[in-house]
């Protein structure tokens, strides 16, 4: 019933207000894009009907020009086709502003996850005291990554939060302005955003949305579950940052970037709480109390702009003085507006966000080898040998002694003690290892800071392995075994109060290991490792990479957490967001505290409300490990079809990654010509995928290995685990998602192509299979029917877009037929990208 309220309500607010809203585009003056609006319904005609009659995208292409159009040269082609492109992107822009509009109305206040309704079901549940147990100590961190999923221009930027507004008024005059100025400016970045670039864009989210979202959240949960005893501590949500720090595979990310960074993060928090105390101070007139908060007024100026030292307690001792003459002398008179204050300053400190450095380990020890060899002039050393005695050394190496990336590790890691001097512990205080898969990683960044002149006390940093690799998880468990019983690291972990924090790679786990395995794998990992850490008296915390969407660990993450049964430690839900996700998800406040909330309650609720769907039985556990391990065996078999690389290679858009310029970082590890699957970074993977709108990382060899048990006379038991278990429930609602957004009609002409025919059908066959059966086990008729608000939305996306994939799949045949003139074909490509990813926010 609510489902169909919510669908209905869609209907009116989002879809109703796009077609009255879509139509402004007609008249507008566009430069030389008078006639686009008129044009654009016969082109996406021509797709939707030539695609169901097996036509090919140049034969659509070329029937629209045609029929519709009077164009003769090549040249005229592609100025219209140029022109549809530009005029695609802004109507996605404004279906993105309509539908972030419309999020309060199609949400409220007492929907599951929020914060209200966790307060409701522990009042009825006779569960209060528990829920403020783990409140006590429970913490979500989302940390935003500059990964490029999806990069809009500030300049745009800017005018999707201001079109949201005016949409929310329904001011018509506004949003026609609006739309011309979007008319107007340019969506393309002329060079590639610089780590700093990445990193100021994030920084204005935390300025303009988390700042107040996540104190009013505070004040929220503290008021909602107070009672006289009741603290809540002020490290609940936290937020964490890796534009400037995280250097894997970005030769741009230097150690003069991250301590630039480090500042703007610093400077950014003063500000806000500079002008947030200008509206507190406008209240707050009282003798005594005015002059103390004038006094730190200055204080935070001189701070911010003559960069005068100025820390947390600092501040907390000015607020703090100014609150107690207001209660003792003006009858706490306005008194929340200071405890509001209070408890920011508390929350923020002088960090904003903690700043994470995160490097490869292989980088790591190239830096140990060459480090040692100066050190020792002895090159033969084991690896394990070359840490051991470099954390004996007594006398600290000078950074300036080496060139590259030695130096700058090294200078990176010596100035760690600086940014902590002035952004406080929290500003930096962890160092992150991708591509973990052995004790010398973790002991390699012990090593740096002993060789940096650390001492041991004095080294405030957690060390978090990051397993990402099929192999790295399977080794996690004696990795950390080892490292635990490593007296230098366990000294070092019980001067870190006994927590050890391990990350956990979706992304690259489900490019390596398909679907299925790579969650299952990760699942298991967290269950072995939370055994281990117990047995050694070590609060575990599990640090998610999660991408965005599904084939990069997304989906719905509530689902995905609340699913998570008690053989998990749940001391901490933290995970990574990027690209699309911020914008989509954490976008705007209304948008930011829901999703801040259902991250919370997940948590919460995992401890508090037990439930039988949480926990896997033997039965359960041994059928998920067959079907991932049949799963597994498919996929791999496609990664080592001899097709698999060159078809992304020359059928896909996966060489043009490199050439959007939405992100600072280059699109594969590694500087060699020839391709190879592991170079191929997990975003322009799966994003190529999505392009191709076939989505493979998210659902094959899943469908395959139900089939298998279905011919073995088993369907019946994944029908149970289906209803049994919310973990299994969840992997397959998500892959039905990646499903939904695949329409395999856009490359049915692949099917007939001599060199990539029979992959073609491959893939194409596990798709059909994987839906066929994904439908009878859910009981669904159509993919996503548990969600019609996302099925809505994935329709209406995928209906802007489908002209933007026809022009697309048009240039990338006349580049493989070496028709006409390539460089203006080759940017075609690139400019279609753009309107794809930012058309997929929630994207497969």
């Amino acid at each position: 019933m609510i489902h169909d309220q919510r669908a209905e309500k869609f209907r009116q607010i989002v879809e109703n207000k796009f077609q009255i809203y879509n139509s402004l585009f007609m008249s507008l003056p566009y430069d030389k894009m008078t006639n686009i609006g008129m044009l654009l319904p016969f082109l996406y005609e021509e797709s939707k009907n030539g695609y169901e009659a097996g036509k090919t995208p140049e034969e659509i292409v070329e029937e629209f020009f045609r029929s519709h159009t009077d164009l003769k040269t090549e040249e005229q082609k592609l100025e219209l086709l140029f022109k549809i492109i530009q005029y695609i992107e802004r109507q996605v822009v404004l279906f993105d502003s309509i539908e972030d509009a419309a999020f309060p109305n199609l949400h409220s206040e007492s929907d599951n996850g929020t914060v209200t309704n966790l307060f409701e079901r522990s009042q009825q549940d006779h569960k209060l005291e528990k829920v403020r147990e783990k409140l006590k100590d429970f913490t979500v961190k989302v940390v935003f990554t500059a990964h490029p999923t999806q990069f809009y221009p500030s300049s745009v930027q800017r005018i999707i939060q201001d079109l949201r507004s005016a949409i929310t008024t329904d001011s018509v005059t506004n949003i026609d302005m609006l739309l011309q100025q979007l008319g107007k400016t340019p969506f393309v970045n002329k060079e590639k955003p610089t780590p700093i670039d990445e990193a100021l864009s994030i920084i204005s989210y935390l300025r303009y949305v988390y700042y107040d979202t996540i104190g009013e959240l505070f004040t929220k949960i503290r008021t909602t579950f107070g009672n006289g005893h009741f603290h809540l501590h002020e490290d609940i949500i936290q937020l964490g940052f890796w534009p400037g720090g995280d250097r894997d595979g970005n030769p741009f990310v230097t150690a003069d970037v991250t301590q630039r960074v480090a500042e703007e993060l610093r400077s950014a928090i003063l500000k806000s709480y500079y002008s947030h105390l200008k509206y507190v101070r406008r209240r707050l007139s009282f003798r005594g109390v005015s002059e103390v908060l004038q006094e730190l007024n200055d204080e935070l100026y001189a701070a911010i702009f003559n960069n005068q030292k100025l820390t947390t307690e600092d501040i907390l001792k000015r607020v703090e003085e100014a609150e107690r003459i207001l209660i003792t002398h003006h009858n706490s008179l306005f008194l929340d507006l200071i405890v509001n204050f209070k408890d920011r300053v508390k929350i923020f400190g002088t960090h904003f966000a903690t700043l994470d450095v995160r490097q490869d380990s292989r980088i790591h020890q190239q830096v140990i080898d060459e480090v040692f060899a100066k050190i020792n002039g002895d090159a033969d050393a084991s690896q394990n040998d070359k840490f051991n005695q470099l954390i004996q050394v007594s006398t600290p190496v000078n950074p300036e002694d080496f060139e590259g990336i030695v130096k700058d590790t090294l200078l990176t890691v010596a100035q760690v003690k600086e940014i902590q001097e002035q952004n406080g512990l929290r500003g930096m205080s962890r160092y992150i290892i991708s591509n973990s898969d052995a004790v010398k990683d973790v002991m390699n960044v012990y090593a740096f800071f002993k060789i940096c002149g650390y001492k041991d006390e004095d080294i405030n940093m957690d060390i978090v392995p990051l397993f990402e690799t099929m192999e790295g998880l399977h080794n996690a468990e004696s990795v950390m075994n080892e490292l635990y019983q490593n007296p230098v690291y366990k000294k070092h972990l019980e001067k870190r109060g006994q927590q050890q924090t391990i990350m956990l790679g979706f992304s690259d786990g489900t490019k390596d290991g398909g679907y299925l395995k790579a969650n299952w794998e990760i699942y298991k990992a967290k269950e072995v490792l939370t055994k281990l850490s117990e047995q050694n008296g070590i609060k575990v915390v599990f640090f998610d990479g999660r991408g965005g969407p599904p084939a990069r660990g997304g989906g719905k993450t509530h689902d995905f957490y609340a699913s998570q049964g008690k053989t998990i430690a749940n001391n901490k839900i933290e995970l990574t967001i990027q690209g699309q996700t911020i914008t989509s998800i954490f976008g705007n406040k209304e948008q930011a505290k829901y999703n801040f909330e259902q991250l919370l309650t997940a948590g919460v609720e995992n401890d508090v409300f037990k439930n039988a769907k949480k926990e896997l039985t033997e039965k359960e556990r041994k059928l998920i490990t067959e079907l991932a391990e049949i799963s597994y065996k498919k996929y791999s078999d496609l990664k080592a079809h001899p097709m698999f690389v060159p078809y992304l290679q020359e059928m896909s858009t996966l060489e043009y990654y490199g050439k959007t310029n939405i992100g600072s970082r280059p699109s594969k590890r590694g500087n060699g010509d020839e391709l190879r699957f592991e170079d191929l970074r997990a975003i322009p993977f799966v994003g190529s995928w999505s392009q191709l709108k076939q989505n493979v990382p998210g659902f094959f060899g899943f469908g395959f290995a139900m089939e298998e048990m279905k011919k073995q006379g088993r369907f019946e038991e994944v029908r149970e685990l289906y209803k049994g278990s919310d973990f299994f429930k969840t992997l397959v609602l998500n892959s039905m998602m990646s499903m939904n957004k695949s329409y395999f009609p856009l490359t049915y002409y692949i099917k007939n192509n001599t060199k990539f025919g029979e992959f073609w059908n491959v893939l194409f066959e596990e798709y059909n299979l994987s839906k066929d059966i994904m439908l009878e086990l859910t009981g669904f008729s159509m993919l996503q029917e548990e969600d019609p608000l996302s099925r809505k939305s994935v329709k209406i996306r995928e209906k802007i877009v489908l002209p933007l994939l026809s022009i697309q799949q048009y240039a990338l045949m006349k580049i493989q037929k070496g028709e006409g003139d390539k460089e203006a074909y080759e940017k075609l490509v690139t400019r279609s990208l753009f309107g794809n990813i930012n058309a997929s926010r929630n994207s497969a």
